[in-house]
């Protein structure tokens, strides 16, 4: 199965869920868009709670959370998102 990919990372959607990254690797970003905003017709987010977590299918949810940050724009949450996924790999490489 083929994914649409961001820089590099693929980027999955359901509802006002995001993930972003592969989850063979260590680590995932999960994205909440927790609200939206009126541009024109369409609903922009404007509020993205993120988190970097753990692959690792052993750990509670609660546990596989490393990091977390919220950002005002989708934009800006997937540059975060993937500027901790690039830490995260040169730091396991």
């Amino acid at each position: 199965m083929s994914f649409f990919t961001y820089k590099g990372y693929p980027l999955v959607r359901k509802d006002k869920e995001l993930y972003f990254g592969n989850m063979y690797d260590e680590y995932v970003v999960w994205m909440q868009i927790q609200e939206t905003r009126k541009l024109q017709d369409l609903d922009v987010a404007s509020k993205i709670k993120i988190y970097l977590m753990r692959t690792d299918e052993k750990l509670n949810p609660m546990e596989a959370i490393v990091k977390t940050g919220e950002r005002e724009s989708l934009y800006d949450a997937l540059d975060l998102a993937k500027a901790w996924l690039d830490r995260a790999e040169r730091e396991t490489a």
